[in-house]
């Protein structure tokens, strides 16, 4: 079963390419890092300036091991981006269908 975290954020529009950079150089190489991962996507609004960041784990316990350093990065990204954290939801991916 897999899980999914995800992040949503609120920030300036202009701002936008800032945060995918920062997901780029910085996030990135440290989720992949983390035991259990399984993907990872970033969603952006560019008119409004919101996005989600979802992480996906290979199970429940996975994406709990993660939750003291996904929170760090969580905030840490927001701040550099000029945004802030609105919410953190986690959910059970009822289908996991690859495409293609």
């Amino acid at each position: 079963m897999v899980f999914a975290r995800v992040n949503r954020f609120q920030g300036p529009p202009e701002r936008i390419d800032d945060a995918i950079r920062d997901v780029e150089d910085r996030v990135l190489p440290q989720v992949k890092q983390m035991e259990g991962v399984r993907g990872f996507l970033l969603l952006v609004d560019r008119e409004s300036g919101k996005s989600l960041g979802i992480s996906l784990w290979e199970s429940e316990e996975a994406a709990a091991r993660s939750e003291e350093a996904a929170s760090r990065l969580r905030t840490e990204s927001a701040t550099r981006a000029g945004g802030e954290l609105v919410s953190v939801e986690r959910y059970e991916v009822a289908v996991d269908v690859p495409v293609g």
